[in-house]
């Protein structure tokens, strides 16, 4: 039926809902006709049975207008560009329970629908305004205390609200990490910096429930409690009914979690601030005792749309609109607060009023408060770098008698060993950062016993337990959030991913989740880590794509990202070192991309010349963020007729092609090895080629998006790009299987023809 043939219909659509809601807590008010003789004292049960008392009522009561006028300044204001969201907690208002059953040192994973919950954990410490500090994340103020103005975020230093942005289930998995962490640093004896009982909460709504990377993490919660392993984590699903617009089935919730072992269940009514307390209680209670995963399933509902573009009257009926706006929880507290005698009509009306009062006030003063116009301050957060710093950190060696004791004795030292290939030097300069760190973990699939698929883990678990070297689960995504999860409590995480084709299941826990917590926080939070990363091509054909995956886009496009791709041993051990110090003294997510085909190469030009193996780097020496390495090492005026630009397999590789290029075209050539893919140094690549002749750049990645385009766009904007070049690079294709593999990845013989051609 349409807005012009129906009256009623007509009039809601002039209406906005936030107008109807306002409106109806008032007329509900107003229209109350009860009474009660007696005002309950404020440690007396707020109604007969409930296990909340009156005090704690009223609070709650509070925070719950606090969200639900926030909510309606902001519908009121983004129509002025004042406010810059919409997304509200109106009908969640009952995760306040949640809240005042919680800790403050509990660190909190929230969903978008939790202003609520905030409001009430503002009361946990003293000086705090849950008013201002979110009037000045919804006008998007410099003076933001959660993100500085980046985003409207539930987040807060002082109270662990570990920032999100939209989260639609990618904090799960993050969130379980945490709790394993909680557990898993007091076994270890780690100083944690909250208590050793804490549990880790993780709110969501019930259509996030389905989402994959929310399964994963319920699989992993019960996979651990299977096994009898603590993993204190409360998740709390919000189940309104819908998502959007699509409407969960009725007990869908319920029948998908109650029964599901090794995930306890607890129903709370989050409607019903008498009623749903004690249940809201025995779950945390529950999670915090018994240290397991624990699955709170609290009712609530949507009576605002989405956000304040979603018009529902356009695809809901009217019926089903009003039946909605009567299970509205502030109709029912506002109902306790009268029936129990705790409040008159006229004081509920008061404390609804003066608390929008103070929400529009805060919203109009937070409008006048700076914003972010600088690109500068925008972004100062995002990839903070110390580099004195970071390279004191990298040098420092003042852990030899860990050393001697990890590797046995002065002989044993593997700088005193002879020279070897790449997996033995990262294996050796593994040992010796978990020597350096004590706080470091090194966890993922087939890690520990086994020492990996390509044995480049041997022994580690061996030297340094279990409790720091272990196996997890068959899972990239679960295995990444483990590891913000320890970088949360303070620990400094090594998960490994055994193939980058298998980092693409889970790369929004880096793109999305990781890399953004510094942005997101300004720089408040931080979660450092190094995620070593097997890939690239050239294994003879073995495999296929996903064992010869080159696609490095999916890393390069991720902002803050430190990218690390090192094509002999002695690099590889000095560029863990310094993303270790990059992760440790700015709180960096790094990656180091291991060369598959090149952890054992031994030989460089021909069979048996030990040309590719070095020595060990001596345990005082680091690689600076950004340095090249430049064949031949005299780089002045030497190789000018051409450079050659490459990284990974395609050094050596280059360095056999440039031989051959020697002596067909008589030219003197050198090798640059970028070792670093994000970020490029510009000012580095310009430098190598300002007197080239010619450029080639080898690029084992795609023809689409490569990392020889990021080379050839700093040539071209460093002035250089009349200089004549040839890009040797993949084919925009997988990689199929055996021999075709070599189809479709550049070889020595490309690079020679490149050069065939710039020599026309």
């Amino acid at each position: 039926m349409s807005a012009q043939s129906n009256p009623i219909l007509a009039r809601m659509k002039g209406l906005n809902r936030a107008e109807i809601c306002d409106v109806n807590f008032s007329e509900f008010v107003h229209a109350w006709n009860g009474r009660s003789d007696a005002r309950p004292s404020p440690d007396e049960a707020i109604l007969d049975g409930s296990a909340l008392d009156a005090r704690g009522f009223r609070e709650l009561f509070e925070s719950q207008l606090v969200s639900r006028h926030l909510d309606l300044m902001a519908r009121v204001l983004r129509v002025q560009n004042k406010v810059f969201y919409t997304i509200g907690s109106s009908g969640h208002e009952g995760n306040a329970m949640v809240a005042r059953l919680t800790r403050h040192t509990d660190p909190a994973f929230l969903h978008y629908r939790s202003g609520g919950f905030m409001a009430e954990r503002f009361r946990k410490l003293p000086g705090m305004d849950p008013v201002m500090d979110s009037a000045l994340s919804f006008a998007a103020s410099k003076d933001d205390p959660a993100s500085g103005g980046r985003h409207k975020v539930w987040g807060s230093k002082p109270l662990w609200v570990l920032p999100q942005t939209s989260t639609i289930a990618s904090h799960l998995p993050k969130a379980l990490g945490t709790a394993v962490a909680i557990e898993a640093g007091r076994r270890n004896g780690h100083a944690l910096p909250i208590p050793d009982d804490s549990i880790a909460i993780c709110s969501f709504g019930d259509a996030s429930s389905n989402h994959a990377t929310a399964q994963t993490a319920f699989n992993a919660a019960a996979w651990t409690a299977y096994q009898k392993l603590p993993a204190p984590v409360l998740f709390v699903c919000e189940d309104n009914g819908i998502g959007i617009s699509v409407k969960t089935p009725d007990g869908w919730v319920a029948r998908n979690f109650a029964q599901r072992p090794d995930l306890d269940y607890f129903y709370a009514d989050g409607l019903d601030l008498a009623g749903g307390y004690g249940d809201v209680q025995r779950a945390v209670e529950h999670c915090r005792r018994t240290r397991r995963p624990t699955f709170l399933h609290l009712r609530t509902t949507r009576i605002m749309g989405h956000a304040g573009t979603d018009f529902e009257i356009e695809w809901r009926s009217i019926e089903e609109l009003c039946a909605v706006e009567a299970t509205d929880p502030l109709l029912r507290s506002a109902a306790i607060a009268l029936e129990s005698g705790l409040m008159s009509k006229d004081e509920v009306l008061a404390l609804y009023e003066a608390t929008r009062a103070k929400c529009f006030a805060a919203a109009e003063e937070a409008d006048r408060r700076p914003k972010l116009d600088r690109l500068d301050d925008v972004i100062a957060p995002l990839a903070p770098y110390s580099p004195e710093a970071v390279q004191r950190e990298a040098v420092r060696a003042d852990y030899d008698d860990k050393r001697l004791q990890v590797f046995g004795s002065e002989a044993k030292l593997p700088e005193n060993q002879p020279p070897r290939h790449m997996a033995i030097q990262i294996n050796n300069a593994l040992h010796d950062v978990f020597a350096k760190y004590p706080e470091t973990l090194l966890f993922g699939e087939d890690v520990a016993q086994k020492g990996g698929v390509y044995t480049v883990t041997k022994g580690l678990q061996k030297a340094f337990g279990p409790r720091r070297v272990f196996n997890t689960l068959l899972d990239e995504t679960m295995i990444l959030g483990m590891a913000q999860g320890f970088a949360n409590v303070g620990m400094l995480p090594l998960p490994e991913i055994q193939y980058l084709a298998y980092f693409h299941n889970a790369c929004d826990q880096i793109r999305g989740e990781a890399a953004s917590l510094q942005f997101f926080s300004n720089d408040q939070y931080r979660n450092p880590m190094v995620v070593r990363i097997a890939g690239l091509g050239y294994q003879r054909g073995f495999g296929g794509h996903f064992h010869n995956d080159n696609s490095i886009t999916a890393l390069r496009d991720i902002p803050g990202l430190v990218v690390g791709c090192p094509s002999r041993g002695d690099d590889a051990a000095t560029m863990l070192r310094t993303l270790m110090a990059l992760a440790k003294v700015d709180g960096r997510v790094c990656a180091l991309l291991e060369p598959i085909a090149l952890y054992m190469t031994k030989d460089l030009y021909e069979p048996g010349d030990g040309g590719w193996l070095t020595s060990y780097p001596k345990a005082d020496e680091a690689m600076t963020l950004g340095e090249g390495r430049v064949y031949p090492p005299e780089a002045g005026g030497e190789g000018d007729d051409l450079v050659v630009f490459s990284y990974g397999n395609g050094v050596p590789m280059s360095l056999r092609a440039v031989r051959e290029i020697g002596r067909k075209h008589g030219w003197k050539a050198r090798v640059v090895d970028l070792r670093w893919l994000v970020p490029l140094n510009d000012a580095f690549i310009v430098e190598q080629a300002r007197n080239a002749r010619r450029i080639i750049v080898v690029d084992e990645g795609r023809r689409s998006a490569g990392v020889g385009e990021g080379v050839i766009t700093a040539l071209a904007e460093g002035g250089l790009g009349n200089v004549p070049m040839q890009r040797v690079v993949g084919v925009d294709t997988y990689t199929p299987l055996a021999g075709a593999a070599f189809l479709v990845i550049p070889g020595e013989d490309d690079i020679v023809a490149a050069a065939d051609r710039l020599a026309g």
